[in-house]
């Protein structure tokens, strides 16, 4: 019997994204009332992408308004949070992935950020960033 190990591209959990009805209200919740602190902000047309966690943690969530996703081209489950998935070289770990036959969208920039992404056995669908 034969065993082949695939390299595996390092990732490390970059943030979870919120989808969200309110995106000023749930800014003040998380900031306010829960004691994160605005870590990011991005303009995405008429919306703001904010994201948020506690300043002594590089983890934080992204508040994404559900507004923004009315067109959702991926068809991605809005209601529960979505994870992005950090790498240093996007091309390699996207290559690695495709190898190992999971299906990944191009490297694309948006909102000024490059990315890709791609779905799991269950077609959540995962996002991977620089």
């Amino acid at each position: 019997m034969e065993f082949v190990l695939v390299e595996r591209a390092i990732m490390r959990v970059g943030y979870v994204v919120l989808y969200v009805k309110d995106p000023e209200g749930c800014l003040e919740f998380w900031t306010e009332k829960v004691g994160m602190v605005e870590k990011g902000r991005k303009h995405a047309g008429d919306f703001d992408i904010v994201q948020i966690g506690f300043a002594d943690q590089n983890f934080s969530l992204e508040l994404v308004p559900l507004a923004l996703m009315a067109d959702n081209p991926h068809g991605l489950d809005l209601a529960t949070p979505s994870m992005a998935f950090n790498v240093d070289d996007l091309e390699s770990a996207r290559a690695k992935l495709v190898a190992v036959g999971i299906q990944a969208t191009e490297i694309s920039d948006a909102p000024g950020v490059l990315s890709f992404a791609f779905p799991d056995n269950e077609g959540r669908w995962f996002a991977v960033t620089k």
